[in-house]
C-alpha cells in the first residue's frame, strides 16, 4: 500500500525525442513529452508509482472501461516563470476535483500528496519540453480508467492512473463562433455532468459535429429538462458581459467546476468588476444581443485559457459580438490570470505550486 513519501520509481528514456521535435511548430495534443506516470491499483491498494518512458500499453479486448467507460480525467498546466524556474497553476484544485469525480464514478481516490508528487516529479523530469513565449505551456493529462478483464455491469476491482504532458501553444488561433444547442443535452440533474468523466464529452461529440459543419467552432449547452438555460460550452465555461457586468451560469451538479472559471471569477473580483453567479436564460442572453447590450463573451478552461467569443448564433438569429477593443473586462483578467502563471504578478491568491 502506497504510504506518504513514499520513492517515485524512474526510469528514464535512452533515446529523448525532444532534439527532433520543433517545439516552436506544435499542433495542441498531438506531441508527447518522454515520459509518464503510471500506478495501478489492485487487491484494494494504490502499488508501486513510477514513471517510465511513454509507450504504447497492452490491454485485453475485455478490459472493463472499454465497455463500460469507466474513466475520468483531469487537465492542468505548468508554465515557465519570468525567474527562469517552472511553476503549476493550482494542481491541488485539479486533484480535489479528480477525486471527487472518482467517488462520482465509483473509483478509488488518489492520495493528494502522493499525486501532487507525482505531478511535480514528472515536470521536473521533462522540464526542459517546456515551449517558450507567449501561449506555451506544458499540458497535463492525468486519468484513470477501469482495467479488470470482466464483462459485466460493475465497478471494476483493478485501475490504473496515468499522468503524462504535451508541449502546447494556443488551443484556438481566432475567437470563436458558437451555437445555442436546444436540442440535445450534456447533462441532466443527478448525472454525470459535474465529474470530468469520458462518457461526458463521448455524448456529445454528434451535436458538436453538427454545430461544425454548419461552421461553428462550439456549442452553447443549455439545460437537459427545458433548454431555457445556459449550461457550459463544449470544452469551456461561459462568461457574458452585459452592460458592463460579468455574468457566468451558477453550479448546480451539471456544470463542470473549472479551475479556469473560478479564477476569472476571483480575479474579476479583485478587480473591482461586478460579477453575477445564477441562472443565466437562453432569453435574457438573447434579447441582450439584440439590444446592443451583450457587450462580449467569452469561454474560459485549461485548454483555452480565455477564448473570445466572435459570434453567438440562436435560431436563425446570429449575433456579432465586440471587436478586441470593447473586451476591456476579459482583456483585463487574461493578462492578470497570465501574468500570475509566468510570475509577472504576484500570486496574492497562492495558487502556484514551484517545481
Amino acid at each position: 500500500m502506497i504510504t506518504t513519501g513514499q520513492k517515485i520509481a524512474i526510469q528514464r528514456t535512452d533515446a529523448s525525442r525532444l532534439p527532433s521535435t520543433d517545439l516552436d511548430n506544435i499542433k495542441f495534443g498531438r506531441v508527447f513529452s518522454d515520459h509518464m506516470f503510471v500506478m495501478d491499483y489492485v487487491d484494494g491498494a494504490w502499488q508501486k508509482p513510477r514513471i517510465t518512458p511513454f509507450a504504447d500499453m497492452r490491454m485485453s479486448p475485455a478490459a472493463l472501461v472499454l465497455h463500460y467507460s469507466q474513466t475520468i480525467f483531469e487537465g492542468l498546466k505548468a508554465y515557465r516563470t519570468e525567474d527562469g524556474g517552472v511553476s503549476l497553476f493550482r494542481p491541488k484544485d485539479n486533484i480535489a476535483r479528480m477525486n471527487r469525480s472518482a467517488h462520482r464514478m465509483c473509483m478509488p481516490t488518489i492520495p493528494e500528496d502522493l499525486f501532487l508528487e507525482a505531478l511535480t516529479t514528472l515536470v521536473d523530469v521533462d522540464r526542459a519540453w517546456i515551449p517558450d513565449g507567449d501561449g506555451a505551456a506544458l499540458y497535463i493529462r492525468p486519468f484513470m480508467f477501469a482495467s479488470d478483464e470482466y464483462i459485466g455491469v460493475k465497478p471494476s476491482d483493478t485501475y490504473r492512473f496515468i499522468i503524462f504532458t504535451c508541449p502546447v501553444r494556443g488551443y484556438y488561433s481566432e475567437p470563436v463562433r458558437v451555437k445555442i444547442e436546444t436540442t440535445y443535452s450534456r447533462a441532466f440533474p443527478g448525472g454525470t455532468g459535474e465529474a470530468k468523466c469520458g462518457g461526458n464529452y463521448a455524448g456529445g461529440l454528434y451535436p458538436a459535429k453538427m454545430g461544425q459543419d454548419a461552421g461553428y467552432h462550439q456549442l452553447i449547452w443549455t439545460d437537459g429538462l427545458t433548454h431555457q438555460y445556459i449550461e457550459e460550452s463544449g470544452t469551456m465555461n461561459v462568461f457574458f458581459n452585459v452592460d458592463g457586468k460579468l455574468i457566468t451560469p451558477a453550479l448546480d451538479g451539471t456544470i463542470l467546476r473549472g479551475v479556469t472559471r473560478d479564477s476569472i471569477i476571483r480575479i474579476a473580483k479583485d478587480e473591482g468588476f461586478e460579477v453575477e453567479e445564477r441562472k443565466v436564460s437562453v432569453e435574457e442572453i438573447v434579447e441582450a444581443a439584440r439590444a446592443g447590450k451583450l457587450i462580449s463573451a467569452f469561454g474560459a478552461g485549461t485548454a483555452a485559457t480565455i477564448a473570445h467569443i466572435a459570434s453567438i448564433a440562436h435560431g436563425d438569429e446570429v449575433f456579432e459580438l465586440a471587436e478586441i477593443s470593447e473586451r476591456r473586462i476579459s482583456e483585463r483578467i487574461g493578462t492578470v490570470l497570465d501574468g500570475i502563471r509566468r510570475g509577472k504578478e504576484a500570486d496574492k491568491f497562492g495558487w502556484l505550486v514551484r517545481v
